[in-house]
């Protein structure tokens, strides 16, 4: 995909073309829709996005120095029970916050359930994630964004007349997002991953 203005660059990952492979402890499969380093090992990264199906009870891997996001996206739900606290995703789009180092155990309420999952090193970079529903109009102000289709089919815009339609595990990644207009048409729900380097990123 063509870059949408003389800063930022977008690229259309679909869901489709995503590859699964296991967990770093073993206990389930996830598939990376995208990284920073691309291709950098589990104990490398500066940031990674993810989705994992989860399919039994266990432990989460342990990752030093990472915070972490994570979003039921379908499922009856998850409970975390952890060193500094508990977490209930019980409904679609419930999110957990947590250390990536913290010691947490996974409980599932009734099956298997679906999770997207935001790194980041800290120190090294920071990020959020918002629920954004249906028709939304913003302003993207990042080094990198990422539009995780998480529900529905949606019709994205950026200035500079590029346009993408992403339909469920679908992502639109944004490199350089400075003051990028947004539109968001149709009816679904996007994770909207706002990214910032808090030092300059290694290629």
């Amino acid at each position: 995909m063509a870059a949408t203005s003389s800063s930022a660059s977008v690229s259309l990952i679909r869901g489709a073309d995503v590859v699964a492979s296991p967990w770093k402890n073993g206990g389930g499969v996830t598939r990376e829709v995208a990284a920073h380093p691309a291709g950098a090992a589990l104990d490398a990264f500066v940031w990674r996005v993810s989705v994992a199906d989860v399919g039994a009870a266990g432990p989460f891997s342990r990752f030093a120095g990472i915070d972490r996001t994570l979003v039921l996206l379908s499922g009856a739900g998850m409970l975390l029970e952890g060193d500094e606290g508990a977490h209930a995703l019980r409904e679609p789009l419930d999110v957990a916050r947590f250390k990536g180092e913290t010691a947490i155990d996974a409980r599932l309420v009734d099956g298997p359930t679906r999770d997207f999952n935001l790194m980041v090193r800290r120190g090294a970079a920071t990020g959020d994630v918002a629920i954004w529903r249906d028709e939304v109009r913003a302003q993207l102000d990042a080094d990198v964004v990422l539009l995780f289709c998480a529900q529905g089919s949606l019709d994205v815009a950026l200035a500079g007349d590029t346009k993408a339609t992403l339909a469920s595990n679908d992502t639109l990644r944004i490199d350089n997002a400075r003051a990028l207009r947004c539109e968001v048409e149709g009816t679904g729900a996007l994770l909207a991953v706002c990214i910032r380097y808090t030092e300059p990123p290694q290629a």
